[in-house]
């Protein structure tokens, strides 16, 4: 199956919580945080069975950058799910 890919453009001051929600959904496999122009800042592969210990330093990381930028964008790639009939 192929992924998806998502995008969602936000603030500084949204990004750390927008993160939080999209991973909070999941089936994200991959987040990406690229700049206004598109350049990827960073980004964070997601595993199966991620753990808050581990998700600690990504968030710290998120919350440093939204200081950073003004504008971003989140991009993800999910893991395209088949439909119960």
């Amino acid at each position: 199956m192929a992924n998806i890919k998502e995008e969602f453009k936000v603030k500084g001051e949204e990004l750390l919580q927008k993160t939080k929600e999209i991973i909070k959904e999941g089936n994200v496999r991959k987040i990406a945080i690229k700049d206004k122009k598109g350049n990827v800042i960073v980004e964070f592969p997601m595993t199966l069975g991620v753990i808050g210990a581990v998700l600690a330093p990504m968030f710290a990381a998120v919350g440093a950058l939204a200081a950073l930028v003004t504008e971003c964008t989140i991009s993800i790639e999910k893991k395209k799910t088949k439909r119960k009939k």
